[in-house]
């Protein structure tokens, strides 16, 4: 009995220890937050359906945010890193659909992920961005100057985001020439431009919404990074977000490449639901090795 207790407690032990330790934004208190809204919680209702016949945790009332780093599985000097922007139209966050779960993906072709836990819901006086965007920022620049410590390559730190976590990831692409908070310690002395971005059926990009205009937050420059955009037709979150967003990259001469699906609707992750947009992930495979030469491969047909 006590040789079968110390095995479930030593048992115990490994396990959280390979659970990587969130790591805290704002060492001197998170900026402007005045929310008081109590204790995390998954907001999720018996009324809400699952995806791919599996559970979605919808994380709410976040006001403490963090990053958790999950290392690559292969061993490199170095690794490539993305930091994944869940979604959830800035009031929840969809915290295994679109992060944990893309975490392991990353992880299993040899880049650390770095899942950001931002301020959700949206903050009454601020734009709905303005907080997540702060936090974005602020986890770019630290992953970038702790680069040497976490075995990642500073010159290949991206952003990966869904739907509302779409549209993070593309501010953080276009406004790193505008930090959103003031600087607080050396971290925010390195550069929050993430050197490519990957935009998953993001949201808000076009104002209004389901036009082609681009939403005025958005600073579109020939300096914004390589960028990878999926939608399908049937999104009900309006496919002109990528169709205009694109065409915006492209005049500006951004590299970018832009898939687009008959169908699929929204909020699938990665998960097997059955439609054409599925295959998603292969066409990202192949743009991460090919175009941002992230991972090893020889590219036929593609240049």
């Amino acid at each position: 009995m006590i040789r079968l207790l110390l095995v479930l407690i030593v048992a115990a032990v490994l396990s959280s220890a390979a659970e990587p330790t969130p790591i805290h934004l704002w060492p001197h208190g998170v900026p402007g937050e005045a929310a008081n809204l109590g204790p995390e919680k998954d907001t999720t209702k018996p009324s809400d359906k699952p995806v791919a016949g599996r559970p979605v945790i919808r994380l709410g009332d976040v006001s403490d945010p963090t990053i958790t780093v999950y290392r690559a599985a292969k061993p490199a000097d170095t690794h490539p890193a993305v930091i994944v922007f869940p979604g959830g139209g800035y009031q929840i966050l969809a915290m295994n659909i679109e992060g944990t779960e893309i975490c392991q993906w990353l992880n299993a072709h040899g880049i650390t992920a770095v899942l950001l836990k931002y301020r959700v819901p949206r903050r009454k006086e601020l734009p709905p961005y303005e907080a997540p965007l702060q936090d974005a920022q602020r986890a770019v620049s630290i992953v970038r100057s702790r680069a040497g410590e976490w075995k990642i390559a500073p010159e290949r730190i991206g952003v990966m985001g869904f739907s509302a976590g779409g549209n993070l990831a593309a501010l953080t692409s276009t406004r790193f020439n505008q930090r959103a908070y003031a600087n607080v310690d050396a971290a925010d002395h390195v550069s929050s431009r993430p050197d490519f971005a990957v935009l998953i059926y993001p949201a808000y990009l076009t104002k209004p919404e389901g036009s082609s205009t681009i939403a005025p937050e958005l600073t579109i420059s020939h300096e914004v990074p390589p960028t990878f955009i999926v939608q399908t037709e049937d999104d009900p979150v309006h496919v002109e977000n990528s169709l205009a967003y694109y065409l915006a990259l492209k005049n500006a001469h951004v590299p970018a490449e832009m898939h687009l699906f008959s169908s699929g609707g929204h909020g699938y992750g990665m998960r097997a639901t059955g439609a054409p947009v599925n295959r998603w992930p292969d066409e990202l495979k192949a743009w991460l090795a090919c175009d941002v030469k992230l991972l090893p491969s020889t590219c036929p047909g593609r240049g």
